[in-house]
Order: C-alpha cells, then structure tokens, then sequence
C-alpha cells in the first residue's frame, strides 16, 4: 500500500486553503505507519520550499523527500536560455523570475502557462501569435478546473486544449498527468520502498480528467474526492468511458481514513 496524493480540493481546501476533512489524521496516520507516499500538487503560485512550509504550517506534516511539484520540474522542459513568454497569475510570474528565467514578450522561444482567474482576450491573441509564430507550448500542468472564490474557471489543461486546436501547435505538460512528472514520483517513492511500480500505487485526487485517468493509464488505482472541483460525482462520472472511471469515490480524506 502506497499512495500518490493531490493537494488542492484534497488536502485542502481550494477556497479556505485550509486542510479538508481528515487529512491532517490521514498524513499522520501514513508517517506513523511508514506508509510510503508522495504529495504531488499543481501548485505554481509560491516557491516549491514555500509552499511546502505553508503546507507544514496548517498541520501537514509531509517531509521535503514525499514532496514534488511542476516547478521542480520545469528545468527538464525549458533550458534557461530560452526566451518565455509566461502567463499566469503575478505570484507565478514571480516564481519564474526567481528560477532564473527571462521573460520576453516580443520574440519568445516557449509560451508557458499557468493558471488565474481572469485571463482576457488579448492575452489569448498574443499566445496565439506566437504560437503561430513558431514557439513552443508548454503548459504549468494540464488540470480540468480552476476553483477560486467558489467559482469554477478553466483549468490550464482546457486553455492549452483550445490553444492547440486555434493553431495546430502541439503542448506538452510539467507537472500532472504528464509522465515525466509520475516517473519522478515514482522513483522518490523509491527512495521509500524499494521496487516501487506504478501498480502499487493509489492516486487520491479531485480531478480525475486532470490527475487520475493519466495515472489509471500508466496501471495506478485512481481513488476520486468530491472535497474540491466536483459537488457530485454525476457532475463528471457519466462523462467517462468504463476504463476511465475511479475504482473508488468518496467524499473527502476523512472517508477514505475510516476505511483504512
């Protein structure tokens, strides 16, 4: 038993940024039995060691070796000399200023999205005049929705799905569900028990167009909580085929602590 864990609408919430219901006891109950175990979020907004501490702050006592996210990652995608075009929320921005990165926005080598709120539509025609221009597409991680302030917005996934279709350039993904980023899991999962393989894992996420049916295809356990993008599995479930339908559902860390 082993887990792969989401954080945003699983561990905590996306409204209140505070811990979901039982998963604080859930990440305890997994380091006092030395079950291994890998949170991997999406998350782009803070400095990978700065969201991990505010992680820590609100009582998730996850250590630095069972933490990965897409910005550990963005190095193996885009080499720093490349000029960026990034889009994305200022803190983002940000972020990608304190790697290293220049960002330029009159000849770019890379578009990178992220994601906000309230992206307009300049900003769409200017990706896509790049784009057309011979850039390249890369997006943060490839999530369905976007919560925010109780709405639902497009997550990154759906904005590069329209931006391939408005100009034929295909994208590729950093963070989840990419492979590259589930291989990395993996083998810091190894460093926790020796021989880990993709089948051995369970998958614990509220996104399962964006988390767990590239993790289902690769032989892992999808396991789908109703704490964060979805209110009701009929809002997503009758929409799959069979063979991308969770093995299990329910509705918040709590629940799935009961059954352990």
């Amino acid at each position: 038993m082993m887990y792969f864990i989401d954080v945003q609408g699983t561990l905590i919430e996306d409204n209140t940024k505070l811990p979901t219901r039982g998963a604080v006891a859930f990440i305890d109950y997994l380091n006092a039995h030395q079950i291994p175990y890998m949170v991997i979020t999406n998350s782009t907004k803070n400095p990978s060691d700065e969201f991990l501490g505010y992680l820590n702050s609100i009582g998730l006592n996850i250590p630095r070796e069972h933490y990965l996210d897409p910005l550990m990652m963005l190095e193996r995608h885009i080499d720093k000399a490349q000029r960026i075009a990034a889009y994305g929320s200022e803190p983002f921005l940000n972020v990608v200023r304190s790697l290293g990165y220049s960002l330029d926005y009159a000849l770019p080598d890379v578009v990178l999205v992220a994601i906000k709120e309230n992206f307009n539509p300049d900003e769409y025609a200017q990706m896509i005049e790049f784009l057309l221009g011979g850039a390249a597409l890369v997006g943060m991680h490839e999530t369905t929705l976007y919560v925010k302030n109780h709405k639902r917005y497009p997550g990154v996934g759906a904005i590069l799905k329209m931006l391939e279709f408005a100009t034929s350039v295909p994208y590729t993904v950093v963070g989840k569900p990419s492979l590259p980023f589930f291989e990395e899991a993996l083998s810091m999962l190894s460093m926790q028990h020796e021989g880990a393989a993709f089948h051995d894992v369970t998958i614990i996420s509220d996104d399962v167009k964006g988390d767990l049916i590239g993790a289902q295809s690769l032989g892992m356990k999808g396991i789908f909580v109703l704490s964060g993008k979805y209110r009701s599995a009929e809002e997503i479930i009758p929409s799959l085929k069979l063979h991308e339908r969770p093995a299990e559902i329910y509705a918040d860390m709590q629940a799935i602590l009961e059954r352990l």
